[in-house]
């Protein structure tokens, strides 16, 4: 059995570097601009853009520029001096009632080629609506919309709930698209992250024009889904590859106790809603009442009480060397980062960062740069970034920078 650590000091916060020009047009007198000692490393925490409506994902453009999801429907694009675009053309229609919406964000392994962006996002159709994945190509001359958009994935069945959708997208290092699909949170939808037959509460693994990958696990067996990687998942809204093995990692929420970080695995099944070392809402036992269940995998990690993760990243940079390979995750319910030290599959260490600043971090991700960018989940959310706060060593010539 994996058992939670004890939360480490309470910590936080970000950045050596930031260009000045990326504050203009921000208010100073709101803007976040905060150093604190952590464990690691003296950080500083600034904010880098604001005016965004809870903003939902985030990818690197390679000109250093971002886009990133508002939940209500609109894709932006944000300029590496933190100025936000109007809303882009093109993007899919959205259920953007409770936590559906525009979700994750996406760039194509070949972007710089072939300019595909994918997105994430609550699809209404009949019966409801359901996490579905789309694509579409960001004109190199006219950046304003996406063209040639087509739904790549969408998943079924629809129903009439407006929660728990997932949904994460994360490219693996042979271009399969792993995409994280919620267990649409009912009690009478729930049960089918059990079934094969259906998306609900699954992993799917998919080829980027939404093909299915002839390995995947359940190719070919009756009455299964040849998208599915894995199931028996609740609702995960941070993944990521492990830098060094390329291997997909991520979380998912519990329920009132037991959010979970999984390495899933081919045809495994994860145990929801049969097990979980969480309860329900209302305090009754979840499934049998058992944490674990023979046939079922155990998280590497869990959280009890709930910290609702959400966003999650590996650290690789040089810019704050104490952080190097350990992990990330943003807190919604308790609203912090975590840091992680990893040493293989096992989570040895935990620290709370940034819970001064009474923010939900929706998405946590590692920029060019080598800061860390972070999204908080507001009505007026932001985009932080987080460096080191010591200065840089002097030149040759006895100058800084």
């Amino acid at each position: 059995m994996r058992t939670a650590l004890p939360a480490l000091a309470t910590t936080a916060l970000t950045t050596a570097a930031l260009a000045t020009t990326a504050l203009i047009g921000i208010d100073e007198a709101r803007a976040v601009d905060k150093t604190f000692e952590t464990d690691k490393a003296t950080i500083r925490v600034q904010t880098f853009a604001k005016g965004l409506s809870h903003p939902w994902g985030l990818a690197f453009l390679p000109d250093g520029g971002m886009l990133v999801t508002e939940r209500g429907g609109n894709l932006r694009i944000v300029s590496p001096e933190g100025e936000l675009s109007d809303p882009l053309d093109g993007v899919p229609e959205v259920d953007a009632r409770n936590q559906g919406g525009l979700l994750d964000v996406a760039l194509d392994p070949n972007f710089e080629e072939n300019r595909l962006v994918y997105l994430s996002y609550a699809e209404p159709g009949e019966g409801g609506n359901s996490t579905a994945v789309a694509r579409g190509e960001l004109a190199e001359g006219d950046p304003s919309r996406l063209a040639n958009v087509e739904v790549i994935f969408s998943q079924e069945p629809k129903l009439p709930s407006t929660a728990h959708f997932g949904s994460c997208l994360v490219f693996d290092n042979d271009g399969h698209l792993f995409v994280t699909l919620g267990e649409r949170y009912d009690e009478e939808f729930r049960t089918q992250a059990q079934d094969l037959d259906s998306h609900l509460g699954k992993v799917v693994r998919i080829h980027p024009d939404g093909s299915v990958p002839d390995d995947n696990p359940f190719v070919g067996q009756e009455g299964a889904l040849p998208e599915i990687w894995s199931y028996g998942h609740r609702n995960s809204q941070g993944a990521a590859l492990h830098p060094e093995t390329g291997v997909f990692w991520m979380h998912e929420h519990g329920p009132k106790g037991g959010d979970e970080i999984n390495i899933p695995e081919a045809g495994k099944n994860y145990g929801w809603p049969v097990v979980s070392y969480g309860v329900n809402y209302d305090g009754t036992p979840v499934g049998t009442g058992e944490q674990t269940a023979q046939g079922m995998e155990e998280p590497i990690y869990y959280w009890t009480p709930s910290i609702g993760p959400s966003g999650m990243a590996f650290y690789t940079a040089d810019a704050i060397p104490g952080w190097q390979g350990d992990l990330f995750i943003g807190g919604l319910a308790i609203p912090k980062l975590v840091r992680l030290e990893i040493d293989g599959q096992r989570v040895t260490a935990e620290e709370d960062l940034i819970a001064a600043l009474g923010l939900r971090i929706r998405d946590v991700v590692q920029g060019p740069d080598g800061a860390l960018y972070l999204l908080t989940d507001e009505p007026d959310g932001e985009i932080l970034r987080i460096t080191s706060a010591v200065e840089e060593p002097a030149t040759a010539t006895g100058q800084t920078d």
